[in-house]
C-alpha cells in the first residue's frame, strides 16, 4: 500500500519577523506579484497596441487565525511602530498538520499596515478571529525552499 502525501489538506502559516515568531496562521492570502504594463500606440500601426513592463507590484498579505496567547506578539509589533519606524524582514512557512514545511516565501522590507481584531455578539457565537496585513517590497530567494 503507497502512503500519498497532499500537504494541501491541512496548512498553517507560520510567520517570523526578523527572528521574532508571530505564532501559526490558518489563513494567507496576498502573495504573489503583478507586472504593472504600460500601453503606447504607435501611429500608423493599427495591429496592435504596445504593451510595456514597467514595474513589479506587490499586493499586502493578509493572515488570520483564531486569537492566542500569540496575539500579543503581534500588539507589541504593532507598537513597536510609535517608538521608530524599520522595514524588517519577514519569513512565512506554509506548513503541513504534521509541522512539515511545505512552502517558505522571504518578503522585503515589511511593513504592518492594519490589525483588525475580533467582533464580539452574543447573537451569534462565532470563534475570535483576528487579521494582520503588511506591506513588503518584493520577495528574496529562499535557499532550500
Amino acid at each position: 500500500m503507497s502512503t500519498t502525501q497532499d500537504p494541501a489538506v491541512s496548512v498553517c502559516f507560520v510567520v517570523t519577523i526578523d527572528g521574532i515568531e508571530l505564532g501559526s496562521f490558518n489563513s494567507c492570502e496576498g502573495l504573489g506579484c503583478e507586472v504593472v504594463l504600460e500601453t503606447r500606440e504607435e501611429g500608423g500601426n493599427n495591429g496592435h497596441v504596445w504593451q510595456l513592463p514597467t514595474r513589479l507590484k506587490y499586493p499586502n498579505v493578509k493572515l488570520s487565525r483564531p486569537l492566542t496567547k500569540e496575539t500579543q506578539k503581534v500588539a507589541q509589533w504593532f507598537a513597536s511602530m510609535t517608538t521608530g519606524f524599520a522595514r524588517k524582514t519577514a519569513h512565512i512557512e506554509a506548513r503541513t498538520g504534521d509541522d512539515v514545511m511545505v512552502a517558505r516565501w522571504g518578503l522585503l522590507e515589511v511593513v504592518p499596515v492594519r490589525w483588525t481584531g475580533p467582533t464580539f455578539n452574543p447573537e451569534s457565537p462565532k470563534v475570535a478571529i483576528e487579521t494582520i496585513e503588511i506591506a513588503h517590497h518584493g520577495y528574496m530567494m529562499e535557499p532550500g525552499a
